[in-house]
């Protein structure tokens, strides 16, 4: 058995990403504050750029969502200054409406539901 995170749902690349320009503090337990500026989100997870993160696959942070509150999140892939992440849970569809409709005030910008 490897190391790192034990991930219940393991292909959801096909979800529907909203395009979001959303700034956070997430929490590491050894790393303590990251700066990360997600820039698209799924009810399944998030992509972030920009800035070096220091972790590796595998990795969990805590992130806090307009909607959602507290959720902790895995770290899927790397790729130069780009990153996803894939949360602990599914997100309800009311709770994600709720979250991109702030977070994309735009109607233009989100993806059909």
């Amino acid at each position: 058995m490897g190391l790192g995170a034990q991930l219940s749902v393991t292909d959801l690349r096909r979800s529907s990403r909203h395009p979001v320009d959303f700034r956070l503090i997430a929490e590491h337990r050894q790393r303590g504050d990251l700066h990360l500026r997600i820039v698209n989100l799924s009810a399944h997870g998030f992509m972030t750029q920009g800035g070096d993160l220091g972790l590796g696959r595998g990795e969990r942070v805590n992130v806090r969502l307009p909607h959602i509150g507290r959720i902790e999140a895995h770290l899927i892939w790397l790729s130069g200054d780009r990153a996803g992440f894939q949360f602990e849970r599914i997100i309800r569809m009311n709770e994600f409406i709720g979250l991109i409709d702030e977070l994309q005030p735009n109607p233009r910008l989100r993806n059909r539901r």
